[in-house]
């Protein structure tokens, strides 16, 4: 069994959200559900992971506010 691109995909949030919170990451994978997508085609069956709830990750209006600043004062510069 693999991880699909979604689980896969899943688990990056998971880690992104935790750098930017600076929060453990341990609970958010341990509340994650899992199920298996079982699909057969011409090369046989094959199965694959995938999260039923993956982590959401919100910015904040301060945080774009800040990088178009960064941005601005760059494109300044130039």
């Amino acid at each position: 069994m693999k991880l699909s691109n979604q689980a896969a995909g899943a688990l990056m949030m998971a880690l992104q959200k935790c750098l930017m919170e600076e929060t453990d990451i341990m609970p958010l994978l341990q509340n994650m559900e899992f199920f298996v997508d079982i699909k057969q085609d011409e090369d046989g069956i094959s199965d694959a992971l995938f999260v039923k709830n993956p982590p959401v990750v919100s910015f904040e209006e301060t945080q774009t506010d800040n990088v178009q600043e960064f941005i601005d004062g760059v494109l300044q510069e130039e």
